[in-house]
């Protein structure tokens, strides 16, 4: 997984930060609400940790500021812990809620479940359409501007990771995870010979390159 921790203390944010890379977990750290927000429409991350008590925006608005955009599942931690802060935060939209001081293996049991159950598409009509890019999830049917295009089996994995995060970069350790199940990156060009057959694919004779390279760090479609 790939996650983002918002927490502005720092001991308790890099103590989770390497509790978690210890399991196999990619970790990003903010300290502010204000900050969280900007990364979220810009990152993709499998899931969010996010204090409540933050300086600026805190952790319940920065829910109601995600609830009108497609966002990664939410896991408030916070010492503020009565039955009454924990419906507030699940009403705001948190798909969990842990009180703190918390026992890291039950953190991530709840997180890993709350990423796997958010895994599951939902979509009614099960197709996802950016400009004239067309997929069909139930079908595993691509076509742009009406043209069918042909994938492999890796490359609509691919595509998929990167159509469930569209404006968002996807770092090359995410696309392994997913699409490879590698916990790790084993300096190896797969992900470069496999994106540029997908770019090839989806993008040659027309106008516009929906797939674009984040130099250093990914890559994003949208």
């Amino acid at each position: 997984m790939r996650v983002l921790i918002v927490e502005d203390d720092s001991r308790v944010s890099h103590w989770l930060s390497a509790k978690l890379q210890q399991n196999g977990h990619d970790c990003r750290l903010t300290n502010t609400g204000e900050q969280a927000l900007e990364l979220i429409g810009s990152e993709a991350f499998d899931a969010v940790l996010l204090d409540r008590m933050l300086p600026g925006i805190d952790g319940i608005s920065v829910l109601n500021a995600l609830a009108d955009y497609p966002h990664p599942p939410v896991m408030v931690l916070s010492a503020v812990d009565q039955p009454s802060d924990r419906v507030e935060g699940l009403r705001a939209g948190a798909g969990d809620y842990l009180g703190k001081p918390f026992d890291f293996t039950e953190l991530l049991l709840r997180l890993e479940g709350m990423v796997k159950w958010r895994a599951t598409p939902n979509d009614p009509d099960w197709i996802t359409r950016l400009e004239d890019l067309s997929i069909d999830w139930r079908e595993r049917r691509v076509t742009r501007g009406g043209q069918l295009i042909d994938l492999t089996e890796k490359e609509f994995a691919l595509l998929q990771v990167l159509a469930t995060n569209v404006g968002r970069t996807v770092t090359r350790a995410m696309l392994l995870e997913k699409v490879w199940g590698y916990q790790f990156d084993p300096q190896t060009n797969l992900i470069d010979v496999h994106v540029s057959k997908l770019r090839s694919k989806i993008d040659r004779n027309f106008p516009r390159s929906l797939l674009r390279t984040v130099r250093a760090v990914g890559y994003v479609l949208g």
